[in-house]
């Protein structure tokens, strides 16, 4: 049993409150399943009834899928029908933290930054095409963009690039409903300046 396995009590007023209309297309199997899970004095009345494990040797990406597509923090496992241990997300952010920290960033070439850069963005359905300048490790994006969220992932998918130092913003937004062109901060100060 785990602490989700609670949050939904009778006792302390948490059970599920749904709009009438919800609860007919769920129908009344489901909404009794829950009455009993909320109200049920006995652990198997209250406890989650198929439990997710995994076997020691599950990569982690089968671990973090499982995870995610289940809803749920830890993954008991087991091994020969008896509980080894439990994996939680915090032990799969520690490990992932320890490895980052022995981890040396290859830094490349400007070259193989950019590189890296355009490849990572090819990889990604939001990304339209804009031209990528490297020069002694500082990024400069340039081009036009149709949605202004793709500025930051723009600059998010630059500087995760090992061995980019500084990222310049120089995409022009261009607002679809009215065709006004914005420039980015950067540029915008810049023509102030001037």
């Amino acid at each position: 049993m785990t602490k989700g396995d609670f949050l939904r009590r009778g006792e302390l007023g948490t059970q599920r409150q749904r709009p009438r209309w919800l609860e007919f297309l769920l129908g009344p199997g489901r909404l009794a399943a829950e009455y009993v899970q909320a109200s049920g004095q006995k652990v198997a009345q209250v406890m989650t009834p198929e439990v997710k494990t995994i076997a020691p040797e599950t990569p982690l990406e089968e671990i973090v899928r499982l995870m995610e597509h289940h809803r749920v923090k830890r993954l008991p496992v087991v091994q020969d029908g008896k509980l080894v241990g439990i994996v939680s997300r915090a032990d799969l952010l520690h490990a992932l933290g320890s490895v980052a920290r022995d981890l040396e960033p290859a830094a490349g070439d400007d070259a193989t930054i950019r590189e890296r850069i355009i490849a990572e963005c090819a990889k990604q359905r939001w990304a339209p095409h804009i031209n990528v300048v490297v020069r002694d490790g500082v990024v400069g994006l340039w081009g036009v963009i149709t949605d202004d969220r793709a500025r930051d992932a723009f600059i998010v998918a630059a500087e995760n690039v090992p061995g980019v130092k500084d990222v310049h913003d120089h995409l022009a937004w261009i607002e679809p409903m009215s065709g006004m062109v914005l420039l980015s901060e950067e540029d915008e100060k810049r023509a102030r300046a001037s």
